[in-house]
């Protein structure tokens, strides 16, 4: 027979031992930190510095448990991706995965080894915590559960995009880029995670997130859809757009040790993939969704077909309004025709972009010259309101010692002669002066006549920026440059062009010590000691551009309201005169996407105008 040992687990007796504690006295812990496991997932901290609002987090909780409140004393900043939202939990619904902290592009929300909370008496939202630096009671417990490289969700690195070989390019003018191929384009789209982010910084708000995902899914119609939503130049767009969005995309940051290669989404060449292989007889179905076919019996007259003029006029037309466009030169598409070199922009899918816009009744009248041919007075006759979008055609002089030499010459006009077709004997060296996307715009096209002409690229490119942050131009375009042999000297100021007997000789550059004042505004300062000889057939100016007005004649510049140079307009681009209004560069700068929003918002303005 088996001996019962009273003191084994389970034994019914075990319970009368429990009597002992009776006389003790009974002790209080204090509130304090307690060691636990290194990686605890404990209550969340917040580093509002860090975070963004991209609301990634909230996304990605099952339970609901995260809520984006709005904090107003945190700034907005579109541009830069960051919103004056900040997550809050509620540990009622939380169950501690950690997936909010695995997500978070910045690296922001972690978890401490914080395990005690307190009721504040009967709030019952005490769980419902607001998460800062410090934890909930301000206690400063250690980190527990922290992004690592092996627990972050986000795939950080973007697809490479091939392009043609710098020996193979410099000797023409066709398209650098290849694009993607479909598994790279569904590969790149994977990475997105859908913050929105890029479509609060894009000027247009196009639906990017939206787009991303139908590439994705390998539904290519339905990208395009949502892109025209909002860009009839999306083919322009998916090529030169600046693209904003991708400087705000949340995976276009480091974490808070700034070691990690993080970048964004390459939403403008997922675009350039989605209309490269929609067919442009669909492309054009798409396009011509919601218009009206009731004619509204008013008309609108849009002078110049660059991206501002022909988005307001598509609006418009779809709308069921008659438009009419001026335009001075033989084809459409304003900077984007005559300032983009094919190599960026291939004349052929700018070309579909505004065939698109003419088939939903757009008429184009080229070579047209308003001021000349016809005035502004006669289009405001015959038509209820007029939209003024020009472009800036006109280059800016450095007005230097020597400049006006018939060999120094404007970026924009050189510019404008390639895809016309005009024929001139590229000189065998030049100089371009200034640091922005025309001047390597100027510089690389220069280089390409030059290798055909002459078969050796000699152009050097001066500017005041100095290379990194600072300067002005592209990443992509400064690199393209150096590997086609051009020649980047930073820090340069232009100080004179050198004319020898009625000739130009070169270019006198000092060096740059600084390029604004204390109040922010231009004033270079220069090193006049550091003087450098730059021997030059050709002196290139590319500082920047302005708009021809003159065509408005004297009566209507007088009448117009102006600040510093360009025509005053209201947020909806009318100007001080009611039939009139204004958009595009001429108004806002050089930029595609903001030419486009303006477009819509000049548009949308009109249809009321015409419609009250």
């Amino acid at each position: 027979m088996k001996k019962i040992d009273y003191r084994d687990k389970g034994s019914i007796l075990n319970p009368l031992k429990n009597l002992q504690f009776f006389a003790r006295k009974p002790i209080t812990e204090k509130l304090e930190p307690r060691p636990a496991s290194a990686s605890y997932r404990g209550f969340h901290i917040n580093d509002m510095d860090l975070c963004i609002g991209c609301s990634s987090c909230q996304k990605i909780c099952d339970n609901a448990a995260i809520t984006m409140v709005e904090v107003p004393s945190i700034k907005e900043d579109a541009a830069k991706g960051i919103r004056n939202l900040r997550p809050a939990i509620d540990y009622g619904r939380c169950c501690w995965c950690a997936l909010c902290v695995d997500i978070c592009p910045t690296s922001a929300i972690e978890m401490t080894r914080e395990y005690v909370h307190t009721c504040d008496g009967d709030d019952t939202d005490s769980y419902f915590v607001f998460p800062s630096e410090n934890g909930i009671h301000d206690l400063k417990f250690a980190k527990g559960w922290t992004k690592t490289e092996d627990s972050d969700l986000l795939d950080r690195i973007r697809r490479p995009m091939g392009e043609m070989k710098p020996e193979a390019r410099i000797n023409n003018f066709d398209e650098v880029v290849d694009g993607f191929t479909m598994e790279m384009a569904v590969e790149e789209a994977s990475r997105c995670v859908d913050c929105g982010l890029c479509e609060d910084a894009c000027p247009a708000h196009m639906h990017a997130p939206n787009y991303i995902r139908s590439i994705y899914e390998g539904n290519l119609e339905q990208a395009v859809e949502w892109m025209y939503e909002t860009n009839p130049f999306s083919h322009v767009c998916g090529r030169v757009c600046t693209h904003i969005c991708e400087d705000a995309c949340s995976l276009g940051r480091v974490d808070e040790n700034g070691v990690k290669n993080s970048q964004p989404i390459a939403i403008r060449w997922l675009k350039r993939f989605a209309m490269d292989n929609v067919s442009k007889a669909t492309i054009k179905h798409i396009a011509q969704k919601g218009k009206t076919h009731i004619k509204s019996g008013k008309s609108v007259a849009v002078i110049g077909a660059g991206p501002a003029g022909l988005t307001a006029a598509f609006d418009l037309a779809k709308k069921g309004h008659r438009v009419t466009v001026y335009e001075a030169l033989p084809k459409a598409g304003g900077m984007t025709r005559y300032g983009i070199p094919n190599y960026r922009l291939p004349e052929d899918r700018l070309d579909q972009d505004i065939e698109v816009i003419t088939s939903v009744g757009v008429k184009i009248n080229y070579n047209v010259r308003v001021g000349t041919d016809i005035s502004m007075q006669q289009i405001h006759q015959e038509n209820d309101a007029v939209i003024l979008a020009i472009g800036l055609h006109n280059g800016r002089s450095t007005r230097i010692s020597g400049s006006d030499n018939k060999a120094v010459v404007k970026a924009v006009d050189l510019l404008r002669m390639i895809p016309q077709g005009d024929k001139f004997i590229a000189p065998k060296s030049a100089v371009v002066i200034g640091g922005g996307n025309v001047a390597m715009d100027i510089a690389r096209s220069m280089a390409r006549l030059q290798m055909k002409q002459h078969n050796k690229v000699n152009v050097v490119v001066s500017a005041l920026e100095a290379l990194g942050n600072s300067f002005l131009a592209d990443d992509e375009e400064v690199s393209e440059s150096l590997e086609e042999g051009i020649t980047i000297l930073d820090s340069r100021g232009p100080k004179q062009c050198v004319i020898s007997k009625g000739r130009l000789t070169g270019l006198e550059t000092v060096n740059v010590l600084s390029i604004f004042d204390n109040k922010g505004r231009f004033s270079p300062k220069y090193d006049n000691s550091d003087l450098q000889y730059h021997p030059a057939e050709m002196v290139i100016e590319a500082i920047g551009q302005s708009a021809d007005i003159t065509l408005l004649g004297k009566d209507l510049i007088e009448e117009l309201d102006w600040d510093r140079g360009r025509i005053k307009i209201n947020d909806n681009g009318s100007t001080s005169v009611e039939w009139l209004w204004s958009a595009g560069d001429m108004v806002k700068g050089p930029d595609v996407i903001n030419a486009v929003a303006d477009g819509h918002r000049v548009a949308n303005d009109i249809d009321s105008y015409l419609t009250r």
